[in-house]
């Protein structure tokens, strides 16, 4: 197909949103979308930095009616957006909230006026419903890479709509139940850009405006999302969810990603919350390209018509939505021509005097040691090739002894990677979709050893 619509919703009166408990209709929508189009300033690419994800979706939209493109970097540090100037000149940030970005902003109230819903989308019908040039770039995405600077990759409207249609095909989203979408997860992010927004689009569905963190407030995003519902989150959201003890309304899908999620604790989200709990497996380069149930199969299924090969010492993602090959950061193993298993980042691979595991696996032991409620293993650069490198690692485990933790390691993991020293701290520095950079580790190590081994055993 040459173009593909905005949205495939069968009737503009149906719900495309929800914001602050009230229903915002596809009319209303395409009516937001065609008033914020014509009030863009004239650069070509805007930086879509709303929190609120249906001002973000309007955005987005408005954004594809003018012909501009969206940029979604990782972060929004001076120093990324310095980057992003360099990148895009004539670069704007469109904000629901004040930004201190060094760039010419467009706010949101300044250019959006209140309408009664009910005018909103008077005149709109199916055939108004604007049609997006399948070639057409919609966003450029940005990852960091291994020297630090910004790496881009450009998505077309017909790529991501391949995509998200796929994954609500897999996630059984076409059924013609409409779905409403809690999430997590940042619009900004490859993850939340296509499962709690594009596919919302693309689905039938209705996602909510909120962008909850805290347990309570997952709780009443989704008490407040009609059912059928599906939640779109993080190992670490869903690990806190189920600790904090209330009352969890209940979904009817959760879908996580970002990082492995530990049979344990997906076992425990399923026993919980009484829903099917489905992950997705992706890059920024790629975007989604597989999934698994993970309380059924260690192995990863394809998207339709995505293929991996090996090639040069690596795995390679092509075929699909996947517009051009792509050299995948992950080490996997093929199983057949449709599955695969994921065995951790290759830069996440540890080798010390001759012994190979990795900061996933490790992650994990440290992370299942009872009364440990989150954790982090940290490789220091190697300095000195004289020296053997020794891991750090930096937990959360409230009433307990660095003793403690290590002699349940030890149980655990090979004497050689046992972390020295191991910090305890009252919360990890997670960011908004729960990872933790090397960066943030690097500045926490650094900070250790400012105030010394006070902490460390």
């Amino acid at each position: 197909m040459s173009a593909f619509p905005l949205v495939t919703h069968p009737d503009t009166e149906d719900v495309l949103a929800y914001s602050h408990g009230q229903p915002i209709s596809v009319a209303h929508f395409l009516a937001d979308v065609r008033q914020l189009a014509a009030a863009l300033p004239a650069g070509g690419h805007a930086l879509n930095a709303c929190a609120d994800r249906y001002r973000f979706a309007v955005g987005m939209a408005a954004a594809l009616l003018a012909d501009k493109i969206s940029l979604l970097p990782p972060t929004l540090t001076p120093e990324m957006v310095r980057q992003l100037k360099h990148f895009a000149p004539d670069v704007f940030c469109l904000t629901d909230q004040p930004q201190p970005i060094d760039l010419p902003q467009c706010a949101w109230a300044d250019v959006m006026t209140v309408r009664d819903q009910s005018m909103a989308g008077a005149g709109t019908g199916a055939a108004d419903i604007p049609q997006i040039p399948a070639a057409r770039t919609a966003a450029i995405v940005f990852t960091s890479g291994s020297t630090g600077e910004p790496v881009a990759h450009r998505k077309s409207w017909g790529a991501l709509v391949h995509s998200v249609r796929a994954e609500a095909a897999r996630l059984g989203l076409l059924d013609g139940r409409r779905h409403s979408i809690v999430a997590t997860v940042p619009p900004q992010h490859m993850f939340g850009f296509e499962s709690s927004m594009l596919i919302a689009l693309q689905s039938g569905g209705a996602m909510s405006a909120a962008r909850p963190f805290y347990p309570a407030d997952i709780c009443a995003a989704l008490a407040a999302a009609p059912r059928p519902r599906m939640l779109v989150t993080t190992p670490v959201h869903l690990k806190a969810l189920l600790a904090s003890g209330l009352d969890i309304p209940l979904p009817d899908l959760v879908l996580s990603a970002t990082a492995p999620m530990p049979p344990q604790l997906a076992l425990a989200v399923e026993a919980r919350l009484r829903a099917p709990l489905l992950e997705i497996y992706g890059s920024t380069e790629t975007g989604q390209i597989a999934s698994r149930r993970t309380t059924e199969t260690a192995e990863w299924t394809l998207f339709p018509g995505v293929m991996l090969s090996a090639a040069e010492g690596r795995v390679w993602a092509s075929g699909g939505h996947v517009e051009q090959a792509m050299p995948m950061a992950d080490e996997l193993e093929l199983v057949s021509a449709e599955r695969f298993l994921l065995h951790g980042r290759t830069a996440d691979l540890v080798n010390i005097a001759g012994k190979r595991s990795s900061l996933d696996y490790l992650n994990h032991q440290l992370n299942a040691v009872p009364g440990v409620i989150d954790g982090a293993f940290f490789m220091p650069d190697d300095d000195d090739g004289d020296k053997v490198t020794r891991l750090m690692a930096f937990a959360v485990a409230p009433g307990m002894q660095p003793s403690s933790v290590l002699a349940a390691l030890r149980e655990r993991i090979d004497a050689i990677f046992i972390p020295r020293p191991l910090v305890l701290l009252d919360a990890l520095p997670r960011n908004s979709t729960g990872k933790l950079p090397r960066g943030t580790l690097l500045a926490l190590a650094q900070e250790h050893q400012r105030k010394g081994s006070s902490h460390a055993r």
